[in-house]
């Protein structure tokens, strides 16, 4: 389970602009606390401009763990992926996000904006902010991810 003395990233593009503002309600309301990286509006922009701020600050330990949308949720992925100390994981539903924490140790949550609904995305969020890491068999696969 991710510490809520820390505060949690979040950031994503016109695609996720909309999630992104209610769950950020929603996981403050859970007793997180969450620095908005933006976007700050619907308008178009490019997802790497906010999923690298968000994934370098993760990466650095200024933040314990992130939450980045996109439409599809594979560019912020792809992006935040390109850091040494990340592990984000693309996840449309709870099992997954579960999984995600369990088996791999995503530090951050990369979410559909466009094909996951409201419901289902605060589930996926609460399922990654409470599940720990089990370690075990699955830290030496863990250990293997960075070249």
């Amino acid at each position: 389970m991710f510490d809520k003395t820390k505060t949690l990233a979040l950031g994503c593009d016109q695609g996720g602009y909309a999630l992104k503002e209610y769950l950020k309600i929603k996981i403050a309301e859970s007793g997180y606390s969450v620095r908005d990286f933006g976007s700050y509006t619907p308008d178009s922009i490019d997802y790497p401009d906010y999923a690298h701020p968000v994934a370098a600050a993760v990466n650095n330990g200024q933040y314990v763990a992130a939450i980045l949308i996109c439409g599809s949720g594979n560019g912020v992925c792809m992006t935040a992926n390109k850091y040494s100390g990340i592990r984000a994981a693309l996840c449309w539903n709870t099992e997954l996000a579960k999984l995600a924490r369990l088996h791999n140790d995503a530090n951050i949550l990369c979410l559909p904006g466009r094909f996951i609904t409201e419901n289902e995305a605060l589930s996926a969020v609460m399922a990654f902010l409470t599940t720990d890491f089990e370690g075990g068999r699955h830290q030496a696969r863990i250990e293997k991810i960075p070249l």
